[in-house]
């Protein structure tokens, strides 16, 4: 098999070892070998003359892309070869307008290329199993800036930016953003991005925070090898909760709550550096190994920070949402096992890899990693074990295969004991059984959270109010995922008695006027199971304030299937916002609403 060390493509660069793959919206104009290294200096495009023409042609993949055959010479050596191309619209390249932007003046565009998307961006082995360095040169119009997924920028003259990325990575972490954006410093390798009119909130939100989660991190896992941590809030249109991007996390402005209380959110995206950005899953069937592993990262560090007791509630309302995707699939779904079949030859075929998202590689995946460190037994060994196991693997793609015959080979007394067979446990039934976790970890040190949550939400769906009782619980000292639990619970038990509603949106502002999205999400909720017109305007200003799919969509549905008001509102509002969510959520929208 023959090798391409370059593939020079409208400024950008690849160093990848030969088929590529590309969207149908990329059209590729000319493939040419270009004059053996050394013959012209460094970075240097060689002249037209140089050139050698090599015949390109597609052919059909999939569903979600083509295949680009250059046939290459024998060679002895590394060869060069040029691909000239131009790509636009297409499911990985997303443009903005200024509507869609929090500042409404200037348009902006990103890239998205989790899982397969980056084929619409530029040829490549749109593949995890495969890693590469990059580099690239990206020249923007006046008054916008360009940032990139990379070790390294430089600006240059002509409004010209300079990337590079010193360390392989698989193709679905190149990103790039392009709009009127500004940074400011939060820490000795951190700063955030954003627009003008969100750079202050951006600051005050992350000023020193980020420092103190790398800075676990790295006691826990092993240094930070990507050099700065970045985090680029994106425009309210973005439709994802937040994109671990090596050295640019591209984040929803939803996070920007102003009193910090998501702001540990970000432990997620940060420990992606460790577990999916540095080791990798090497097919998309094998998701858990990037997902599972920084569930379990990520509760690491939240242990470390905020306390046992807040991560096990934490987690469960992430195996709640587990329970919620299971039971709206059916247990026994194929896509509810943590290894599932999608690679029948080396190029991902048939299934697409966007279809295998969902609660499973990440809450199930958490579970077994929890499995793992259960059979240690002991927390600072399975610590121990997690360190040796990045830097085995780091800058590598994986199998669970090889992740588990490391844990084997790491403790051999365990190996000895069969650990990996043991009935109802089995490794293969956790990989091949679609299905609920065999193991569930134990979460009880979170009661202390739960149980007052659970009981105040009981005095509040009780028909005559207890107000002394309500009035002894004091949740000023309460954070997120209490208040969450809390406001999940008195949803499940709505609707309340008449007037309840109402006293419990006096009774705590800090609710029913918090810029918190997690609690303003399950506000919004709360008022339309209870049909509570005098708030209306809460639900539509919340919609009309981001487009983020996670929260938009279950509004819909509860607007569509509440009163006539309701179903009005959400006519209202959608007519009003359609223009500046991004295009996969208008079209899911009027899914809901029955508009097409």
């Amino acid at each position: 098999m023959a090798e391409a060390k370059w593939v020079r493509a409208a400024g950008l660069t690849l160093a990848v070892p030969f088929i590529l793959v590309l969207a149908r919206l990329v059209n590729v104009r000319g493939a040419a070998l270009l004059p053996p290294p050394g013959t012209a200096r460094h970075g240097d495009p060689p002249g037209p003359d140089a050139l050698q023409p090599l015949p390109a042609r597609t052919e059909p993949f999939a569903s979600f892309g083509r295949a680009l055959l250059i046939p290459l010479p024998r060679a002895e050596q590394r060869l060069s070869l040029q691909i000239d191309y131009e790509a636009g619209e297409g499911p990985g390249v997303c443009w903005l307008a200024p509507e869609q932007t929090a500042g409404k003046q200037k348009p902006f565009m990103y890239t998205q290329g989790q899982a397969v998307l980056n084929r619409s961006f530029f040829p490549c082995f749109d593949t995890p199993s495969v890693k590469c360095t990059y580099s690239a040169t990206v020249k923007v119009p006046e008054g916008f800036v360009a940032v990139m997924s990379a070790t390294s920028w430089e600006k240059k003259e002509d409004n010209t930016f300079v990337f590079e990325m010193s360390h392989p990575i698989p193709s679905y972490l190149i990103a790039l953003a392009v709009g009127d954006i500004v940074a400011a410093d939060v820490g000795p390798r951190s700063r955030v991005w954003a627009e003008p009119c969100l750079i202050e909130a951006a600051k005050k939100e992350y000023d020193g925070v980020i420092e103190e989660f790398l800075a676990v991190g790295e006691k826990l896992f092993g240094p930070y090898v990507w050099g700065r941590y970045d985090i680029l809030f994106m425009p309210p249109s973005f439709p994802f909760g937040g994109m671990e991007n090596p050295c640019l996390t591209f984040v929803t402005p939803c996070l920007l709550a102003g009193d910090r209380s998501l702001a540990d959110v970000i432990i997620h995206e940060i420990s992606h550096s460790w577990f999916g950005n540095l080791v990798t899953n090497a097919s998309w069937g094998e998701f858990w190994l990037n997902e599972g592993f920084t569930m379990y990262a990520q509760r690491r560090i939240s242990t470390e920070v905020y306390g046992l007791a807040y991560t096990c509630l934490e987690a469960a309302t992430g195996r709640a949402l587990l329970r919620q995707h299971m039971d709206n699939t059916g247990e026994d779904h194929p896509l509810n096992k943590l290894r599932v079949v999608i690679e029948p030859g080396l190029w991902e075929r048939g299934i697409n890899p966007e279809d295998t998202y969902n609660e499973t590689p990440y809450e199930k995946g958490f579970c077994f990693v929890s499995y793992l460190a259960h059979l240690v037994g002991d927390q600072s060994k399975f610590d121990a074990f997690l360190q040796a196991y990045v830097n085995r693997f780091k800058f590598q793609s994986i199998t669970a295969d090889d992740a588990l015959g490391f844990f084997l080979e790491y403790f051999p007394e365990l190996k000895e004991k069969g650990v990996d067979s043991i009935p109802g446990f089995e490794f293969s039934r956790w990989l091949d059984t679609p299905g609920w976790p065999p193991f569930l970890p134990d979460l009880s040190p979170g009661d202390a959270l739960m149980k007052p949550a659970e009981e105040l939400a009981e005095l509040w769906a009780a028909d005559g109010l207890n107000m002394e009782a309500i009035e002894g619980v004091d949740i000023t000292a309460w954070r997120t995922y209490q208040l969450v639990y809390f406001l999940d619970q008195v949803l499940q038990k709505s609707p309340l008695p008449q007037g309840n509603v109402e006293g419990l949106s006096k009774m705590y502002p800090k609710i029913s006027r918090s810029q918190n999205a997690e609690l303003r999400l399950r506000w919004c909720q709360i008022i339309l199971k209870n049909d509570l017109e005098a708030e209306y305007s809460k639900v539509k200003d919340f919609l009309h304030s981001q487009g983020k799919q996670k929260y938009t969509l279950p509004l819909y549905r509860a607007m569509w299937a509440g009163s006539e008001a309701a179903q009005a509102l959400a006519m209202e509002t959608f007519s009003a916002t359609a223009p500046q969510l991004h295009v996969n959520v208008q079209n899911y929208v009027k899914k809901i609403l029955g508009l097409e």
